[in-house]
């Protein structure tokens, strides 16, 4: 057993950023080395067309998202990094395929409540959401160790209450899906980037405090108690963003690029 021993060489990453909406997400990744991006949203128009990656029709199913992961896998290709964009909208369309699957009559109410009656009830449904997302997971994963690639979620943003037994209250940013499904995209990749505005408090002259944002856009990917944003690359301080430039490529150590 002994023999076996090694140190652990360098690999292709996984990355999940996320971000309010217009902040530039889609922008961003597709700075990183020769991508392809699986969509389930159409966000690409504000990538001039002269600088826009390749990317697989709109992805209206789970099952669409499941072919075009499985051609990657499977077929010959020279690209080293796939974007999904975005994880939250494929939560929006797989609870609808879930819901509309356990309703005989069809439903148009899609909402959490629907949600936790499909698959029998108790709470069923939240579970068969989270496998879908772990299949898209595990196929990432996949493309990580077979085919060297690096793999990037984008998703939105919003806030929630985190409510610790040792601490107060508080409000932080998180990814806009499920309990169940955040997991498959924090507890286990490289990076969690929460793309924002950077801002500044200021007190106006009658002492009441406003903020004010710079304009330039911020990265955010070490511990924070205001979003879930973490890393494994030795990352130490916020990451200014510039249009057309990948912020993290002096941290991937040449992988991919």
């Amino acid at each position: 057993m002994l023999n076996t021993i090694t140190k652990p060489s360098d690999k292709f990453k996984l990355f999940t950023i996320y971000g309010g909406a217009g902040i530039g997400k889609t922008n961003l990744t597709a700075t990183f080395p020769k991508p392809i991006f699986i969509r389930f949203e159409d966000g690409m128009q504000s990538i001039p067309t002269s600088q826009r990656p390749d990317a697989f029709p709109v992805a209206h199913s789970f099952n669409d998202a499941v072919s075009q992961l499985m051609a990657l896998i499977s077929e010959d290709h020279d690209y080293k990094t796939l974007v999904i964009d975005s994880i939250t909208k494929a939560e929006r369309i797989f609870i609808e395929e879930i819901v509309q699957g356990a309703s005989k009559s069809g439903t148009n109410q899609f909402d959490n409540k629907a949600l936790a009656k499909a698959g029998g009830g108790y709470g069923a449904g939240y579970q068969i959401l989270s496998n879908y997302h772990q299949r898209i997971r595990n196929a990432c994963g996949i493309l990580v160790e077979k085919k060297n690639m690096n793999i990037v979620f984008i998703g939105h943003a919003e806030i929630e209450t985190i409510d610790l037994p040792d601490a107060p209250a508080h409000n932080r940013f998180g990814l806009k899906m499920n309990k169940q499904s955040v997991a498959h995209y924090v507890d286990d990749v490289d990076l969690v980037g929460f793309l924002r505005l950077e801002t500044f408090v200021m007190t106006d002259d009658n002492k009441k405090s406003k903020a004010r944002s710079s304009g330039e856009r911020i990265l955010q990917c070490t511990s924070a108690a205001s979003s879930i944003s973490k890393n494994r690359m030795g990352i130490t301080d916020d990451i200014a963003v510039q249009f057309g430039i990948n912020p993290l490529s002096q941290f991937l150590n040449n992988i991919g690029e």
